[in-house]
């Protein structure tokens, strides 16, 4: 029998670490191990403590494992976190091949002519995605391969990371016993797995909102155009729950997941919500309205935020597909109804794509970042990356960087 292939991704969260296990078939994917467990030593997409973290992601690597009933020894892992930031970049070129034919070399000329911009010791390009080229004077082409010109330019978006929070991805999974095959962008890969191709043609804006994180970016034409990571998440909604109704964070971030709702009918409102005691105290009750009073503003406020970033993005005019939400967040009854009314524009709930295997399990947005690694391992190993996901394999020029870093700081 021949050795299937297994692919794996692994999403490192504010809130939770999970690891999905897929093995490919006669080059169709099937989920054969899921693995989630609460995050410890990450917040707001950063490790803050290597051990802890470590500790989290052997829980699910371990539990998916059994699922699966085989071991793994390698990964792609997503990274998220407000260091992250993003820019678009044009570059140019001469054909190198006489007759002017434009070659697959040419395409790694111009990105790399398109890479070389100038970066802080202390930040690496993590991603280089080409949004189009130009062939001479015709613009807009999406693969010049094998076009006749003289002269090519590309328009490149290009994702930097810290180094330092990059390296420590790596450090805490090669900890863990995996080897990182690629460090990919927490909203490129949960694109893969919510977005379809008419919806990134059209324009649409993916909303991942995370623990501690919304990630955000916006496809057009088929290719990414911006990205931006707001450093707020569900885990401020469970905190303003903890402090309104007087409970510690993990009974709180229960009382959201079981009872928080963004649509409430007045005959709801007088419904009561068990809230149990702490250190020896009797349970409480508190109204559904309660909650709703406290959860509402909140997201508004998360969601206005969010608005004001497609705005700045300057691509707000060409969403003709709208919002796709997905993450842990997404889960909030009513979210749909309420962000269409602060963005203006047709929203859904992104939920992943059926792969086959455990769907039942994944069909959640939770799980979203996770196949989308999956999803994005798979085109790269077929090497039919599409436009928008092209990705760059970073980290032995992290290791240089990193090492320049230190020399020069320390």
């Amino acid at each position: 029998m021949p050795r299937k292939e297994k692919i794996v991704g692994i999403d490192l969260g504010t809130t939770k670490v999970a690891a999905i296990i897929a093995e490919v078939i006669e080059n169709d994917l099937k989920v054969v191990g899921v693995g989630s467990t609460p995050s410890n030593g990450l917040k707001r997409g950063v490790i803050i403590n290597l051990e802890k973290a470590v500790d989290s992601i052997n829980r699910a690597v371990d539990e998916a494992c059994r699922m699966a009933g085989f071991k793994i020894d390698s990964c792609y892992a997503g990274i998220s976190g407000s260091h992250i930031e993003s820019v678009n970049a044009h570059a140019m070129i001469a054909a190198s091949r006489i007759g002017g034919v434009i070659t697959k070399r040419d395409i790694e000329r111009v990105t790399e002519q398109a890479r070389a911009i100038a970066l802080p010791l202390d930040r690496e390009i993590i991603h280089a995605l080409p949004i189009e080229y130009t062939v001479d004077t015709e613009k807009g082409i999406k693969d010049p391969v094998g076009m006749s010109g003289v002269k090519l330019e590309a328009d490149v978006h290009i994702v930097t990371a810290a180094i330092t929070s990059a390296q420590n991805i790596y450090t805490a999974l090669e900890k863990a016993g995996l080897k990182v095959k690629d460090l990919v962008l927490q909203p490129l890969a949960s694109s893969y797995s919510v977005l379809q191709s008419d919806e990134t043609d059209l324009g649409v804006c993916l909303l991942d909102i995370g623990g501690g994180t919304t990630d955000l970016a916006i496809f057009y034409d088929g290719a990414i155009r911006h990205t931006e990571v707001i450093a707020l998440g569900g885990e401020y909604i469970t905190n303003d729950i903890a402090i309104g109704i007087r409970t510690p964070y993990k009974q709180a971030e229960m009382i959201k997941k079981k009872y928080s709702t963004l649509s409430i009918s007045p005959e709801e409102r007088k419904d009561e919500i068990i809230v149990p005691g702490i250190g020896g105290r009797d349970e409480r009750k508190i109204s559904k309205e309660t909650l709703y009073s406290i959860v509402s503003p909140r997201v508004e406020e998360i969601l206005m935020i969010t608005s004001k970033a497609i705005k700045r993005s300057g691509f707000a005019d060409v969403l003709a597909a709208g919002v796709v939400i997905t993450g842990g967040t997404a889960r909030l009854n009513g979210l749909a109804v309420v962000a269409e009314e602060i963005f203006n524009l047709p929203v859904k709930i992104g939920i992943p794509k059926r792969i086959g295997g455990l769907t039942d399990i994944i069909l959640d947005p939770i799980y979203a970042t996770g196949v989308g690694l999956i999803l994005y391992g798979h085109e790269k190993k077929n090497q039919t990356l599409l436009p928008r996901g092209k990705g760059t394999g970073i980290f032995e020029a992290l290791r240089k960087r990193f090492d320049e870093w230190l020399a020069k700081y320390f």
